[in-house]
């Protein structure tokens, strides 16, 4: 915490990438417990995008923070390669008793967009420059969860090296408070932070009632139930 030239203390700064989702939610929570928050949503051309920035925008506001950033990047829809930004690929449902936890034996399902964390981060980085903020807080989660490879420790370790050469004092920090916590653990701190649940939105296909049958929709279910909790959010096919 730092102290202005009237003695005043004030807060440091933090960005936070702030999807719409629930991970991204409960982040933003935990970050807003320490730091002035400046929450950064992308629009990158995928199906539920109108949806998630009305989330993301939701979360901000219910959370306090001093402001909300949004940025299009029309590069992710125009390559493709992904069932989130083709409308080509269509968006698989999950199995019942999926273990959705990206193994060989499963492989990296077609939800992934190529890259994608990177493009955020690098956008999240230079805006935490600008701004003076030393942390960038990005709700990843690598157990129980899809399996995408831009969600692993070790990607983000060598993201925070990558800061470290390439900015101008290479201090600025990637932090990932969720990534070796279970879903389940992430309903219950966000249900301790009062977490604005309530408002997210996970679904990967529809934005009116999530549809319930996504990799997404189920691994929030799954954790609701799982935490002893019912989800606020409309289904279209709850399991």
């Amino acid at each position: 915490m730092k102290t202005d030239t009237t003695g005043t203390k004030q807060r440091e700064r933090a960005v936070v990438c702030l999807s719409g989702g629930m991970d991204s939610c409960v982040t933003a929570a935990m970050a807003a417990r320490e730091y002035d928050t400046y929450g950064i949503h992308f629009s990158y051309g995928q199906r539920t995008e109108t949806r998630e920035f009305e989330s993301a925008r939701a979360v901000a506001h219910e959370l306090g923070m001093r402001e909300m950033m949004n940025l299009r990047i029309d590069i992710f829809r125009r390559i493709g390669g992904s069932a989130l930004t083709d409308t080509a690929i269509d968006v698989p449902r999950s199995a019942t008793d999926a273990p959705l936890d990206g193994s060989p034996a499963h492989g990296i399902p077609v939800t992934y967009v190529p890259f994608r964390n990177a493009h955020f981060l690098s956008a999240a980085v230079s805006w935490a420059e600008v701004i003076g903020a030393k942390k960038v807080f990005i709700g990843a989660v690598e157990q129980d969860s899809s399996g995408y490879p831009d969600c692993r420790p070790a990607y983000y370790e060598a993201f925070n090296k990558l800061i470290e050469t390439g900015t101008k004092e290479g201090d600025i920090r990637i932090v990932t408070p969720l990534i070796a916590m279970k879903k389940a653990d992430i309903i219950r701190a966000g249900l301790e932070l009062k977490a604005p649940f309530h408002v997210t939105w996970s679904c990967y296909s529809s934005d009116v009632a999530a549809c319930g049958v996504c990799d997404s929709c189920t691994l929030r279910l799954r954790a609701f139930s799982q935490a002893g909790f019912t989800d606020p959010i409309p289904y279209k096919v709850a399991r």
